[in-house]
């Protein structure tokens, strides 16, 4: 246990950051799942719409690194676009 007042401090705000983050990353993957599991309903393009707006807010707020938004976008309209050449 930190003895040091600033780093007691520093201890707290980053367990609040942690909590953060995660939260952030959990709804990357449930809207990801979301949109996923929405192909060929009515609710497709809100359902893409939300999870590549999540996608890009957490690399603008540093939870996740620009890159990794991006090869998670290109990797979702992969996955949509596989499952839409299946459906059909």
């Amino acid at each position: 246990m930190a003895n040091i007042k600033s780093q007691i401090k520093r201890n707290k705000q980053n367990e609040v950051a942690r909590e953060r983050n995660r939260a952030v990353k959990s709804e990357l993957r449930t809207r990801v799942k979301t949109a996923v599991t929405a192909v060929g309903t009515p609710d497709e393009a809100v359902a893409l719409r939300t999870a590549i707006k999540r996608i890009d807010m957490a690399a603008t707020k540093g939870i996740i690194h620009k890159n990794q938004a991006a090869n998670k976008k290109s990797g979702l309209m992969r996955r949509l676009n596989g499952l839409r050449a299946d459906a059909n």
